[in-house]
């Protein structure tokens, strides 16, 4: 890994700060050839600040550290992307993000989906097929993850890739609708599965 830094005039290359599990953007600081040598060294995010003229360990005075995990340089070798663990918020106005983020994770679409499976339960509409599960109960929603999970079995055993694919997307739904009546989302499994990894 070779990092250009004669093509910044102050010999500071950016350097971009990305929480390594919920990969949200949390701030843009500068690094020079000491401030990365001292990151990979103390295993806490050091920039150099411009401001101070010095190098600057973030959280120095508020313990808001940001632990390093990885490092990467951009195809022209003169960006930087640092994935980092942050402890606590990152900007120092005590929001998780320099650019008023909350640092929560994502799951892109299907966090998209649990939000709308969540406004289904707390605001019931006639219409929607989530409120009358949930209505139901959660036997009726228990029961229809295993009817899903029992199709999704018989597809597996076929080769037709549309229906497989329609019923693993009925039994994941459902499975969404689930852990909502149980009080849990996505997030909640996906920790499961990393503490087991």
């Amino acid at each position: 890994m070779t990092i250009d830094y004669s093509k910044h005039p102050d010999g500071l290359v950016p350097a971009i700060v990305q929480d390594a599990q919920t990969k949200t953007v949390l701030m843009l600081g500068y690094m020079n050839a000491e401030a990365v040598a001292k990151t990979q060294e103390t295993k806490q995010v050091t920039f150099f600040s411009r401001s101070k003229n010095r190098l600057w360990t973030k959280g120095e005075e508020s313990g808001n550290v940001l632990e390093f995990v990885s490092l990467a340089v951009d195809c022209d070798n003169d960006t930087l992307l640092i994935q980092a663990n942050p402890v606590g918020p990152t900007c120092h106005t005590g929001n998780d993000s320099c650019w008023n983020e909350d640092n929560t994770p994502s799951y892109g679409f299907l966090t998209a989906l649990e939000k709308v499976i969540s406004n289904r339960k707390k605001n019931p509409s006639d219409n929607s097929y989530v409120s009358d599960l949930f209505a139901k109960g959660i036997n009726k929603i228990a029961q229809k993850v295993g009817e899903e999970a029992v199709e999704t079995v018989i597809e597996a055993k076929d080769s037709n890739s549309e229906l497989f694919l329609n019923e693993s997307a009925d039994l994941l739904f459902h499975l969404l609708i689930l852990l909502q009546a149980k009080g849990h989302n996505l997030h909640d499994v996906v920790n499961v599965l990393e503490e087991r990894q």
